[in-house]
């Protein structure tokens, strides 16, 4: 009666392979979220890549890919993600931001399209589908597992996912932008005693006055927002490329000193809901 979460990918904006950003890792935003038999995927930055593999070797042919959004970090493994191309497998991807732009099966086939990649969706040979749902809506993916979904303030939209099964719940809030002056009431209601929150901490407290409008978060106010909402746990996510290994290190220190049950998000750190 668990919910295994697992981090493929926790950096924002583009992939930093680097040997200064080994320990907390490179790769854009992907989370995998293990319920019994199911298994869902959050985003399809390059972390899908390496979850694709590992998916691979445990022989899992089925899955449902949730996307907060279609920006390109969250979007750009989704090509090499190799279950995708094998005909006995199946996967469904689903989106809640472009209801009404022609919906996600078009910005995946556009990705893949010339003159930007040589080859196209339709080499996928999985049985792969494409649903829009319109933000708000709660979706049901296997018995007994609810994933409710919030707007957030992010550029063209993006969606917040709160995952519960059991009673147990894991929140997923990533892209987004607070404003300093009063907590988004919409997100102190989605992640009310959450067991865990996945934020946009990509900036600090004292950038974020020179990225406002650029859509993105705090760790401050990742904290700020868990202790009113009394949930339990915090995860750093979606950080800045620009915050190395050194940078990363002192946020987290920063970020545990405010509030000891936060912490920073790494490439395949492993976390059990129960």
């Amino acid at each position: 009666m668990t919910i295994e979460v697992k981090f493929w990918g926790v950096r924002g904006s583009i992939a930093c392979p680097s040997p200064d950003h080994v320990v907390y890792g490179g790769n854009t935003s992907c989370l995998e979220m293990r319920i019994g038999n199911q298994v869902l995927i959050f985003d399809a930055g390059t972390g899908i890549r390496n979850l694709g593999k590992d998916m691979i070797r445990r022989k899992i042919t089925h899955a449902t890919i949730y996307l907060t959004h279609t920006h390109w970090d969250h979007i750009n493994g989704f090509p090499f993600f190799v279950p995708a191309y094998n005909p006995d497998a199946s996967f469904k991807v689903m989106a809640g931001h472009l209801t009404n732009q022609g919906g996600v099966e078009r910005v995946f086939s556009a990705q893949m399209a010339d003159p930007t990649f040589p080859v196209p969706l339709s080499t996928m040979r999985s049985k792969l589908t494409f649903e829009d749902f319109n933000v708000g809506d709660q979706l049901h993916p296997g018995e007994g597992i609810v994933v409710k979904t919030a707007p957030l303030r992010h550029p063209n939209g993006a969606t917040a996912y709160r995952v519960e099964y059991d009673g147990n719940s894991v929140c997923y809030v990533t892209d987004t932008e607070h404003d300093p002056d009063t907590p988004d009431q919409a997100i102190l209601d989605f992640i009310q005693n959450a067991d865990l929150v996945i934020y946009d901490s990509t900036y600090t407290d004292e950038e974020f006055p020179a990225k406002v409008g650029w859509g993105h978060s705090t760790w401050q106010e990742g904290i700020r927002l868990c202790r009113a909402a009394n949930a339990k746990r915090l995860a750093l996510f979606h950080h800045d490329p620009d915050h190395n290994d050194a940078a990363m290190t002192v946020i987290e220190q920063k970020a545990r000193s405010t509030w000891a049950d936060s912490f920073a998000a790494r490439d395949e750190m492993v976390l059990r809901i129960e």
